[in-house]
């Protein structure tokens, strides 16, 4: 950690002050309605997932047991939507094979487990990264993860607290070793951080109302 970084706690509190609580974040019917969406959203928006998780929902697929029925080229179909869709489909199938022959279907027994082993299980299945492994722990099991994305990584180097050349690790051990271990205060820092990547801290930022201006490495280097 860089030696001006502000602290995670002060991060919190003041993008909590700045855009108030996230309690509707991830809005789904069902847990596995949670893990479509978080293999379905990399790389793509979010108004696109949905049409394909609306596709699944009107073919009666939005279930671990259903879903694995569904032939190759019926399920690229299906998430046509979310871009990728090959490779989208392919991962979406793993994951129902690995919940239909190791868990019997159960997906509330696989995400039961122990929290270290259920990420294991997770990234062992085809296209399965960190971030989406994260997502599945933290928004669908209820379990403590921090989810490492590019939003934020791009507000730490902003900020000054890490090093543009620094990795998902050293990313995720900032937050994990200042936040409690608990899944709701992980839950409302990701939703946090997503808004105000969105709102400010962009690809190209809008600095001006930014609530973190006061303790911004790189307004500090680019203010006039």
């Amino acid at each position: 950690m860089m030696n001006d970084c502000p602290t995670i706690p002060w991060l919190h509190e003041r993008l909590a002050a700045a855009y108030g609580p996230q309690t509707a974040w991830w809005p789904a019917e069902s847990p596995f309605e949670v893990c479509v969406g978080a293999i379905l959203v990399q790389h793509t928006t979010w108004q696109q997932v949905a049409r394909a998780i609306a596709n699944l929902k009107a073919a009666g697929a939005l279930d671990p047991t259903a879903a694995f029925a569904l032939s190759a080229e019926t399920m690229e179909n299906l998430v046509r939507p979310s871009g990728t869709f090959r490779q989208k489909a392919r991962r979406l199938a793993g994951f129902c094979r690995q919940i239909m022959t190791r868990w019997d279907g159960d997906l509330a027994a696989m995400l039961g487990q122990d929290g270290v082993m259920l990420r294991a299980e997770l990234l062992g299945i085809w296209g399965i990264g960190e971030e989406t492994a994260d997502a599945i722990l933290l928004f669908a099991a209820h379990q403590p993860a921090f989810i490492v994305d590019t939003y934020t990584a791009r507000i730490v180097r902003r900020l000054g607290c890490v090093a543009d050349d620094n990795t998902r690790h050293a990313v995720r051990s900032l937050f994990t070793d200042a936040l409690p271990h608990d899944a709701a205060i992980m839950r409302e820092m990701h939703a946090l951080l997503v808004t105000h990547a969105k709102a400010h801290c962009r690809a190209t930022p809008l600095c001006s109302g930014c609530p973190l201006t006061d303790r911004c490495a790189y307004w500090k280097e680019h203010a006039a």
